[in-house]
């Protein structure tokens, strides 16, 4: 009994340690996974039940069924074949996506995955007159955009791979998506557009947040639909903002600090708007990386 309450505690700080988007999006995967492995084979009219789900919730990439019924772009990646499909799509997820979602923040990193898993449907779209229309599901698109995100952010991290020596990030990722590029049309049942479209995305996301695009502004107005009182707050800011300097860098996607990190923070800012990035000591570029890697 010991050893079993031990092991589940284990997992569960494990879990919770999880980014908080990352975390969540595993765990909404499995348990639909679960709900199908327990209850799909329920007949309902001759028909599986999840077939039905496969039916309503699967991206058709037919233009007349996207239009009119959108919201299969965001359904279908969360919906898997077998249990591997799943696993596969859960682990490169956790092995990348932390570190995205720790450097760029839990919204950015949101905007990132959805943008990739929609702009990979969007493009199977594009080219579905010359590769067929047949029905996609998985994370596969979104998580293929989180990894050209890490590969961007952090191009020579080792990656390690079973029976093979440490490879730099950027050749991984890039090797991934040259066998996608190889196999498109091979008929084994891969949505290779769908991992090509979500890749290009991820990488046009990454590379728009690096060039100072807020990416966080899209998932706040969402965030108010649930919490109105954020609404507030934040005409209030916008009241009380100071002309922006070009010098400075915009931390946007970050959560509350105490009242000494937001005072070593004001510091920091102030002396980038004097003497730009470049004046700042190590110590106080450490500073800020830890304090805008909050969330």
């Amino acid at each position: 009994m010991y050893q079993q309450d031990s092991f589940w505690n284990s997992f569960k700080r494990g879990f919770l340690r999880m980014p908080a988007v990352i975390r969540t999006l595993i765990a909404i995967n499995v348990i639909i996974f679960v709900f199908q492995a327990f209850f799909g084979g329920i007949q309902i009219s001759g028909q599986s039940l999840n077939r039905y789900i496969v039916d309503w919730l699967g991206f058709n990439p037919n233009l007349g069924t996207a239009i009119t019924q959108p919201w299969r772009f965001v359904t279908y990646m969360f919906l898997h074949g077998g249990g591997f499909h799943l696993l596969f799509n859960m682990l490169w997820l956790w092995w990348m996506g932390r570190a995205v979602e720790e450097g760029l923040g839990p919204r950015t990193f949101a905007v990132i995955f959805f943008g990739a898993g929609i702009g990979g449907a969007v493009f199977h779209i594009a080219l579905s007159f010359l590769y067929g229309t047949s029905m996609v599901i998985g994370a596969s698109g979104a998580v293929f955009g989180v990894m050209v995100a890490f590969a961007y952010m952090y191009p020579t991290m080792p990656i390690m791979l079973f029976l093979l020596p440490p490879i730099q990030a950027r050749y991984v990722v890039a090797g991934l998506i040259v066998f996608d590029v190889l196999f498109i049309g091979a008929g084994d049942n891969v949505a290779r557009l769908v991992h090509l479209g979500g890749a290009g995305i991820g990488y046009l996301l990454v590379r728009a947040h690096y060039n100072g695009t807020d990416l966080s502004k899209f998932v706040r107005p969402i965030e108010r639909i649930w919490n109105p009182e954020l609404a507030s707050s934040s005409s209030k800011k916008k009241k009380s903002k100071r002309k922006k300097n070009k010098n400075m860098y915009s931390v946007s996607d970050v959560e509350i600090l105490d009242e000494e990190e937001v005072s070593d923070l004001d510091d920091i800012l102030e002396k980038i708007s004097k003497h730009g990035y470049d004046g700042l000591t190590t110590e106080e570029k450490k500073r800020l990386f830890d304090l805008s890697k909050r969330n």
